[in-house]
Formats: C-alpha cells, structure tokens, sequence
C-alpha cells in the first residue's frame, strides 16, 4: 500500500516533468499558441498546492491518496490537452484553445476577472445572507407554532423544488435594477427550501424537550432563541457548503440577463463573440470561486461546531 502511494506520487512528478518538456520543447510558433509563462506559472501553483496538500494531508493519513489522485487527474488532462490540441493539431484550434492560450486570459486580463468575481460574489453572498437569515428565522417560528406550520408547510412544500432562476424574466422587469433582480433569483433559491427545511427541524425536535418546556411555561420567544435556534445551529452550517454552490449555480444564470459584470457576464459575453479561450478562463475561475467558498464553509464548520 505504502509502495503503491510513493509510486503514484513519483509519477505524478514525472507527468509534471513530460508536460513541461511539451511545452517548453515545442516552439510556439509551430503550434500558433501564446507565450507560455501564464501555463507555466499554474503548473506551478497547482505542483505547490499539492506539495501543501501532501504535508496537510499526512497529519491525518501518513500516505494521503486523495490530492496525488486528484494532481495525477489534472496532470493527465492538462498532458492530453497540450497533445492533442497544440502538438498535434487533432483537436479544434478555435473550439478548444491550446492550455497556453486559455492561462494568457489570466494574464492580460486578469483584474477584468478578479472585478466580475467581486462582483459575483457581492451579488451571492447578499442574496444568500438574506435568503438565509428569513428562511431560518421564519421556518422556526412557523415550524413552532402549529397554526403558522399548517398554514405555510404546505406551500413551502410548492415553492421549494421550484428553481428560481425561473422567475429571472419577471424579476428583471419588476425590479428597479438588475442587480436587485439577481439578488432576489438568489434569495428565493436559498429562502423556500431553508424554510421548509427549518419547519420540518422545528418538529423533528426530541419530545422531552417539548414537554419540559411545557411543565416550565416557557414562552415562545424564550422557546426559539434559546433552545431551538442553538439545536439547529449544526444543520444551518451543515448546509452552508449545499446552499452557496446553488446559490453560485443560480447566479450564473441570473448573470446572462442583461447584467454589465460578474462573472457569469463574463462567461455569456465571450460566448457571444465565439472567444472559447475567455470562456475556458471564465469556467476555471468558476471552479476556483466554488472551491474556496466550499473551503470556507467547512472553515465554518469546524470552527463553530465542536462535539466537547
């Protein structure tokens, strides 16, 4: 087992060490590709992230196995993508960009890319914020008081599977700005199911504890702050990493009607004027933005929920 990880490990470097001989090799204008200090600079920031998952990794583990297989994946489609594609000339110049030209995006424009996801990101965690903070606060007292519950779980029952990028049309003619209306395609994703969720929390809650509460008398203000919120506290930080990466998904729709920023205009408008390499940047970005926010969220986690 030990031998087998060390070898994995081993080529994982000598996949590293053939692509940058690709690259280095070949000269760039018999393959018709930008220069490739961008390429090289991300191989080496994703060889250096490795290394740090290697050392985080072997904490917990002494051989980690999920970061050198997820690097020997990247290693491998990043190789067969400069093979075919710049080397060989296989693969559509135009619909597929060799990697040297997709990593320049990053370069000549990456503070264009920097400010669509700062402008994203102001527009998800906004609508997200909300969504969250009604949702939870009306979900529990609706899911407290039985004539709210009765009334409103039924129709959180509706409107919680439906997507709501399907309101973006009506949205983006009833409210005054696109903005608001992106924010509000957000705060409906998020809103309906964590509202349904909390009601359906409220009521799974132990049957001792209600009926301590009512030998007690205690009120329901006193009920929903300070026995019920910190009971479901866990599963609002529990959802967090679910909730922002749908709320992302939705933005990036919400983004293609009618907005002049962000990311998902970013992605749309290169699109528009067949700039595969731009839409290529535009969909790593992407990943990069969800992969911090699901870090940060488990961040979240570990730091406020600790099992003493």
């Amino acid at each position: 087992m030990r031998k087998a990880m060390k070898l994995r490990i081993v080529f994982a470097h000598l996949l590293m060490a053939a692509l940058i001989l690709v690259v280095a090799l070949v000269p760039n204008h018999r393959r018709n590709v930008a220069d490739p200090t961008a390429f090289f600079v991300a191989i080496g920031i994703i060889e250096v992230l490795y290394l740090v998952a290697l050392v985080h990794g072997r904490k917990q583990d002494p051989f980690p196995q999920g970061s050198t297989d997820i690097t020997l994946c990247v290693w491998v489609l990043l190789l067969l993508w400069e093979i075919f594609g710049p080397v060989l000339g296989i693969a559509h110049n135009v619909l597929l960009p060799s990697p040297e030209n997709v990593f320049n995006v990053f370069a000549d424009h990456g503070g264009e890319l920097a400010l669509s996801v700062v402008s994203s990101l102001e527009l998800l965690l906004s609508g997200f914020f909300f969504g969250t903070l009604f949702g939870v606060i009306l979900g529990v007292i609706c899911g407290w008081i039985p004539r709210l519950r009765a009334m409103f779980y039924p129709i959180a029952n509706v409107f919680a599977p439906i997507p709501s990028v399907v309101f973006t049309p009506f949205l983006v003619i009833l409210m005054p700005n696109y903005r608001l209306a992106a924010v509000m395609v957000i705060l409906l994703g998020v809103f309906w199911p964590q509202f349904l969720s909390m009601i359906l929390r409220v009521g799974s809650l132990p049957p001792a504890i209600i009926d301590n509460t009512r030998v007690l008398k205690v009120s329901n203000l006193t009920m929903i702050t300070k026995i019920i919120m910190p009971y479901i506290l866990p599963d609002i930080l529990k959802g967090l990493r679910i909730s922002l990466t749908t709320g992302f998904l939705m933005l990036m729709y919400a983004e293609s009607f009618g907005a002049k920023s962000g990311i998902g205009y970013w992605i749309s408008n290169a699109n528009v004027f067949a700039n595969y390499a731009n839409i290529y940047a535009g969909i790593i970005t992407c990943g990069i933005t969800v992969t911090v926010l699901n870090y940060g969220s488990a961040w979240l986690q570990k730091r406020f929920i600790k099992w003493r």
